[in-house]
């Protein structure tokens, strides 16, 4: 078990997901594993394979604004409409978390 952690869930249904999606996507990526309190990312797809849910989790809030005020961020949030066909954000206070060990999670690498 680990102290306070934030959860940034990022659930979606993709539409058409174009070369400047993969690029803002990767260079968001790129910059929230760069941060200092950076746990980990968990990537999870609906059984029907429609919805994703991307799951980054961070130390504290001010990374958890720093990561949702990059400017490729801000970009992708303003294009939204280019690529989902829906969204929502979820953002979790993590006070503990526990498991067996044999269960591979960002959460468990932290």
């Amino acid at each position: 078990m680990m102290g306070v952690m934030f959860a940034c869930s990022f659930m979606f249904i993709p539409g058409e997901l174009d070369a400047e999606f993969y690029a803002l996507d990767g260079a968001i990526d790129d910059f929230a594993r760069s941060l200092e309190g950076f746990v980990g990312v968990d990537r999870w797809f609906s059984e029907d394979g429609t919805t994703r849910n991307s799951v980054y989790y961070f130390r504290e809030m001010e990374t958890v604004t720093t990561f949702s005020n990059f400017p490729e961020h801000l970009e992708a949030k303003a294009k939204y409409a280019r690529w989902y066909e829906g969204y929502q954000v979820v953002i979790s206070e993590v006070t503990a978390h526990y498991g067996d060990g044999r269960l591979s999670s960002a959460i468990n690498a932290g």
